[in-house]
């Protein structure tokens, strides 16, 4: 199991000012090209979360919406509440 520390927003505010120096050597990246990046050995970088069993409830229109997509309504309701999660 992974587990972090949520760094605070003062933090996080902190690391976002934080100057980049770039030696004479060091070539300038663009947001793009960073985004492009990928990591020399992918396979130590998947990082599977753990999955929760639990029990609660839903209002039924909720769930039949969920359910009109056919299989898979619980990952759908994973994928809905990870998105929120972001946006929070």
């Amino acid at each position: 199991m992974i587990t972090s520390k949520k760094l605070s927003s003062k933090r996080i505010a902190e690391i976002m000012k934080f100057p980049v120096a770039y030696g004479k050597d060091s070539p300038k990246l663009t947001a793009d090209q960073i985004a492009r990046m990928k990591p020399a050995h992918p396979e130590y970088w998947k990082i599977e979360p753990v999955k929760v069993s639990l029990s609660i409830k839903i209002d039924a229109d909720i769930v039949a919406w969920l359910k009109q997509g056919g299989k898979g309504y619980q990952t759908r309701l994973n994928k809905i509440l990870r998105r929120a999660m972001a946006q929070a």
